[in-house]
This record gives structure tokens, sequence and C-alpha cells, in this order.
């Protein structure tokens, strides 16, 4: 997998997903530095914006996110990493 340019972690608040990009990408939301979601949209924005609505992902804390074209591809791969760590599990909004 080539190098994911990252954004920093930010505040997730509506002022922040605000300045998210509409174009297509992988995310990652963590409240008390533990993994919450792995996403990817073809619309960074629109995704990270409806997780303050969402039940499980409107308790994070923090977001991150990186413009990709193969979004898909990338989530497969970042969630493969994250349940190699984690004794197979996923983060606990994908359960």
């Amino acid at each position: 997998m080539s190098e994911i340019l990252w954004s920093d972690w930010l505040d997730f608040s509506l002022a922040e997903t605000t300045k998210i990009p509409t174009e297509p990408g992988v995310y990652m939301m963590h409240a008390s530095m533990k993994i919450l979601f792995i996403g990817g949209s073809d619309n960074l924005s629109k995704a990270i914006t409806d997780a303050l609505n969402d039940p499980c992902t409107k308790d994070a804390k923090r977001f991150k996110y990186a413009s990709v074209k193969n979004h898909q591809e990338i989530k497969t791969q970042l969630i493969k990493e994250y349940q190699e760590k984690h004794q197979g599990s996923l983060p606990k909004c994908m359960t």
C-alpha cells in the first residue's frame, strides 16, 4: 500500500467538518485514543458530517482523513491492519 497523506487529527465538530473536501477518501475517528470507526467514501465531507448524527460515532472526539481515489481498497487494508493489531476485532462502531 502506498503512503497515505493523512490530515492532522482534528476536533470532531461541525466547525471542522465543514472544512473537509468533497472528494473521495478514507477517514478514522477516535475517542479516548481508541479508534471507533474506519470509513471510506466518494464524498469525505458528507460522510464525516453525517457521522455527527450517528448514535455511535457522534461520541468521537477527533478524526483524520486522507483524500484517495481508491478509498474502498485503502479502507479494506486499514481495517485489515487494525484487526491484525487487535486480535481480529473491529473498531467499536463497526461491530
